[in-house]
């Protein structure tokens, strides 16, 4: 090889060592959503049409599964032939949690993980190396079934990577819950954090209290777009069985997600409230509410019974939904009521609880709801997690993870105290916001700007105190569905936005290159999509 050559090859091989850059290599193209930890591209392709696929049987049987399905949907997607490369599956416990490697050579494939996520991951990374018909039902023999021989070794920046979903304002079928998690699992997102109570609407079956579905799961009308005075008359509403719950929990838990149920205290209650009046700091009558926005009605904590029908709920969730976690809200709880009734008065006597230079004695019972609901949890083995607000009152109790939405300041807080954080402020994380400046541009929707190089841009770790942010578990998007009333809709407010998100929780930033990410979604990742049949929004 003469001087020139070998300075070219020498170029040629440090351009495709770089993580994330679209290698071009035979006619293939490695272009990969959340970019990997690094990928190394070597000469020459393997073939995976009529590939043989084995698992190593130590993973155990839902990992055996994962890779069998995925095994049907190569053979589905490319048919058989002839002199198939091997594709195994081996278990490597010297890896970290959900990590993976990938070896790609001309005779096979060698893919290595210490768990079942670092399984799906790898299948996931393998399926976005090949033609986009091993996404649909339909088979495209000619479609080049060649990857290149690479070395892959990758794993996420952080544990939690999470997407919220809101079935309270406008309700989401089992089926439509289950495509948002399919496209959750395609770019490595695992948590699944489930608004399922509201002003508006209840949406989960508690055996015990019928009345919260039979009265709280349904709502005499809906104001019209921004109109908060209007009504438009149509009953609506929904509400999952215990049985369907788990089944999403399920088909969730088989794509390596883990769906965290909210039930949002004391406030955003009304709905609860109109089955239960007694719950109310006045008796009510109360009404299912049928605007959106903050109500004053909230859940009175002065009465015992308060808390019994609170142990009643989150038991059976408990029960339930076997997360680690449960949220339990603790935003935007308006104060008035409390201040005036005479139950909630007496409670703050009984606790001493008085104003000081930072937080009313209010403020202050808010925090022994959230204390007396962490300590019954705790006896359920399950940890809580709640918005920012949790922050004002007392210390919370070890344990207590902060989510962080009014901004990034309450996650900061939050870390300094020792406290574990999920950063979702709603200045980088909220979807329900609008994807053009030009709010004419866009469908119905709440108002402010995210578009996808804001997501993308965002660093969990920023603003924070050095030393803390081991205190980060990740980030979150969330989607508020006030001004979203169909699928269509939902999928263009997630679509492709979530795939920056997927980014930022999986890729270290040194790596990330938005020109590049975005070259990327434009040549592969729309035609995923395209081929799963999402709606999205074009950039």
């Amino acid at each position: 090889m003469n001087t020139i050559k070998t300075i070219a090859f020498v170029l040629f091989m440090a351009v495709f060592q770089v993580t994330g850059l679209s290698a071009k290599t035979v006619g293939n193209t490695i272009n990969i959503t959340p970019q990997p930890q690094s990928i190394t591209v070597s000469n020459g392709t393997c073939s995976v049409k009529g590939a043989k696929i084995i698992c190593d049987k130590s993973f155990g049987e839902k990992t055996v599964a994962a890779v069998d399905k995925f095994a049907a949907a190569l053979s589905l997607s490319c048919g058989t032939s002839k002199g198939g490369c091997r594709i195994s599956f081996s278990q490597d416990s010297g890896l970290k949690p959900e990590n993976y490697t990938i070896k790609v050579t001309r005779r096979g494939i060698k893919v290595t993980a210490p768990d079942r996520n670092g399984v799906l991951y790898a299948i996931a990374t393998l399926k976005q190396m090949m033609p986009v018909a091993i996404y649909g039902t339909e088979p495209d023999e000619d479609a080049d079934w060649t990857i290149p021989c690479c070395t892959i070794v990758d794993g996420p920046r952080f544990a939690y990577r999470g997407m919220h979903m809101d079935p309270c304002r406008h309700f989401w079928s089992i089926e439509e819950t289950k495509r948002y998690i399919d496209i959750m699992a395609v770019y490595k997102l695992n948590r699944l954090h489930w608004h399922l109570t509201e002003d508006q609407g209840w949406r989960i079956e508690i055996k015990s209290l019928p009345r919260l579905t039979e009265v709280g799961a349904w709502r005499n009308g809906t104001m019209v777009g921004h109109n908060w005075a209007s009504d438009d008359g149509i009953p609506y509403g929904g509400f999952y069985t215990q049985e369907e719950i788990k089944e999403v929990i399920e088909y969730a838990d088989e794509r390596g997600i883990t769906i965290i149920p909210e039930v949002d205290l004391p406030g955003h209650m009304v709905a609860a409230l109109a089955a239960y009046p007694e719950l109310g700091c006045f008796g009510g009558p109360y009404e299912v509410r049928k605007s959106w926005g903050i109500a004053n009605e909230v859940l009175c904590p002065g009465k015992e019974t308060t808390f019994e029908f609170l142990e009643k709920v989150l038991g059976e969730i408990a029960d339930l939904f076997p997360s680690e976690y449960i949220h339990i809200g603790g935003d935007e709880c308006p104060k008035v009521k409390w201040e005036n009734c005479p139950d909630c008065q007496a409670r703050i006597k009984e606790l001493g609880l008085e104003d000081d230079e930072r937080y009313t004695a209010e403020q202050k019972l808010q925090n022994y709801v959230t204390a007396r609901v962490q300590a019954f949890l705790a006896t359920k083995g399950k940890k809580v997690i709640g918005w920012d607000e949790i922050l004002e009152g007392d210390e919370l109790a070890p344990g207590t993870t902060v989510m962080s939405w009014r901004g990034t300041i309450g996650g900061i807080e939050a870390a300094k105290k020792g406290l574990d954080v999920i950063m979702s402020p709603y200045t980088y994380c909220y979807f329900d916001f609008c994807q053009s400046r030009t709010a004419e541009e866009e469908p119905l929707c709440i108002g402010g700007f995210i578009d996808l190089k804001t997501i993308y841009d965002y660093d969990p770790y920023e603003g924070m105190e050095p030393g803390t942010e081991h205190h980060i578990l990740g980030p979150q998007c969330n989607l508020w569905t006030e001004y979203i009333a169909t699928p269509e809709h939902l999928e263009y407010m997630l679509l492709p936005r979530m795939l920056g998100l997927s980014e930022v929780a999986w890729t270290n930033p040194e790596l990330k290159d938005y020109d590049t990410f975005l070259k990327g979604v434009r040549e592969h990742q729309y035609k995923v999509l395209d081929a799963m049949h999402y709606n999205y929004r074009r950039y």
